[in-house]
């Protein structure tokens, strides 16, 4: 039931998290992930071989915390306003949309519990599963892409926040070796021991929701 509720669960995640990249980016002025035909909530043009289906099958086969990626929306900040600015932005919106399904999945949780006496005890546990694994998943999600690593959402968020000058040495510093920082603490579980904290403190503050 874990594998079953799980897959699909972050499947779904982390294709709004990458539309919520191209919404923004849309709002602010830059076209490109629409006319890519990547403002889409269909799957298909999101899945990315390792952060879709490689990265989350190892999670469920080590027994990690479950996250992944999809393949990212495409971006030119060249049509933004204020290009730095609103890359911050656009960078913010996909785990700002993971924290936001949770909350979601969290009021449903809520819902459940005021009409349980009215449901099976099986549809009951079906539903808590699948909706604390919504939760989890998200929030897992959105703590991972704040990692101040690019090419991670953290990452674009740190160089947007940053001096011009400060932003270019940053981005140069990962910019051939970040993934790969990404995926050595994945492969390695030291990533667990950095989100696990935040991660806890967040589930905490949703659970005073319930």
């Amino acid at each position: 039931m874990e594998i079953i509720a799980l897959i699909p669960i972050l499947f779904f995640s982390v294709i709004v998290h990458e539309f919520a990249h191209g919404l923004v980016a849309y709002y602010l002025g830059d076209d490109t992930a629409y006319f890519s035909g990547r403002l889409t909530l269909n799957p298909l043009p999101h899945i990315d071989p390792m952060g879709t289906i490689a990265i989350p099958a190892l999670c469920a086969l080590m027994g990690w915390p479950m996250f992944g990626w999809a393949k990212p929306v495409p971006v030119n900040p060249l049509r933004f306003a204020s290009p730095r600015k609103d890359m911050g932005k656009v960078a913010v919106a996909g785990p700002a949309a993971n924290l936001c399904l949770a909350v979601l999945c969290v009021l449903a949780l809520k819902g459940v519990l005021l009409v349980s006496g009215r449901l099976s005890a099986d549809t009951v546990k079906s539903a808590f599963t699948i909706l604390q694994y919504g939760v989890l998943v998200n929030v897992m999600l959105a703590v991972f892409n704040l990692l101040p690593v690019p090419p991670l959402d953290g990452g674009r968020i740190v160089a947007a926040l940053l001096p011009v000058r400060s932003a270019v040495a940053y981005d140069r510093l990962f910019a051939r070796y970040g993934m790969w920082i990404v995926i050595g603490l994945i492969l390695t579980g030291v990533v667990k021991y950095i989100i696990l904290p935040p991660a806890y403190f967040i589930l905490s503050i949703l659970s005073k929701i319930l």
